[in-house]
């Protein structure tokens, strides 16, 4: 499996490296990229900024996680993830490759029209957002609904990244990532029937 984990201008940086360190700890082959190629991102709130080695490609399968951004208020937060739909949303719409979103990552894809009428979940401050867009919201962790897995709030994203090795690459490899970070999945998981 290869995962890509896009950046954007604003992201938030534990979304994106929660699952990537996660699966990057697992094994997957797992890469950091944008829409636009290989260059230096900054992170939402003037944080840091990370090196997006490669350009986000639709086509090479695997999972592709998309994180939300970073900002104090849901005034500052939608901007910043409405500028993240205009850049990545057009590249998803060509993608046969599972998406996962961390937090306000559903959001994203949902301003970009691409999860109207599917399950998932957000931030849980940000559920009615997503309902507004015509997404069934759940208030759980995470929520698999076939080739859309999203995970809740900022601190979801190594649950997710737990969540998706234990899917696509098995069990026994999902456990000794958590024994390794001695963390312990909580919350509850909802799938589509």
């Amino acid at each position: 499996m290869k995962a890509q984990v896009v950046l954007f201008d604003g992201f938030d940086a534990l979304d994106a490296i929660g699952p990537y360190e996660t699966l990057v700890a697992g094994g997957v082959e797992a890469e950091l990229v944008t829409a636009e190629g290989p260059r230096e991102v900054p992170a939402g709130l003037d944080m840091l900024s990370l090196r997006a080695t490669g350009k986000l490609d639709p086509q090479a399968g695997g999972v592709i996680v998309v994180p939300g951004a970073a900002a104090f208020t849901e005034d500052e937060v939608i901007p910043l993830l409405a500028a993240g739909a205009s850049t990545v949303g057009p590249v998803l719409k060509e993608t046969n490759a599972v998406i996962a979103t961390v937090c306000g990552g559903s959001v994203l894809l949902a301003i970009a029209g691409l999860i109207k009428g599917r399950n998932a979940t957000t931030t849980f401050v940000g559920l009615h957002v997503l309902e507004s867009m015509g997404v069934n919201a759940h208030r759980v962790r995470i929520v698999d609904d076939g080739d859309l897995v999203t995970a809740a709030g900022i601190s979801s994203g190594v649950d997710l990244g737990l969540y998706l090795l234990e899917r696509e690459v098995g069990v026994q490899q999902a456990l000794t990532v958590e024994e390794l970070f001695g963390h312990e999945r909580r919350g509850t998981v909802w799938r589509a029937a």
